[in-house]
């Protein structure tokens, strides 16, 4: 079996799962962050109108955790081997 560094499509591919994540926790620290102070704020004004940004932005964040943490292969991906069929092409990463 060979382990993924002699392997450099895996390699590749290793490297950008691992920054999509990392990306989307960067994501969730930023909105924690921003919907921290911007809670605080609204808080302050004895207003509820910080409910509105977290919701909203919410579910972008939820949207971008499903795409990154999703279980199987990206749309794309499955867009290319569905192509790859078609033309009667061997399946590569």
């Amino acid at each position: 079996m060979q382990t993924p560094t002699h392997n450099p499509p895996l390699e590749r591919q290793a490297q950008r799962r691992a920054s999509a994540q990392f990306g989307w926790l960067i994501h969730a620290g930023v909105y924690l962050a921003v919907n921290t102070g911007l809670l605080l704020l609204a808080w302050t004004q004895g207003r509820p109108w910080a409910m509105f940004p977290a919701l909203g932005w919410g579910l972008g964040l939820a949207v971008h955790g499903a795409v990154v943490f999703a279980k199987g292969s990206s749309l794309k991906q499955r867009l290319v081997a569905r192509e790859r069929r078609r033309l009667g092409l061997a399946r590569h990463p």
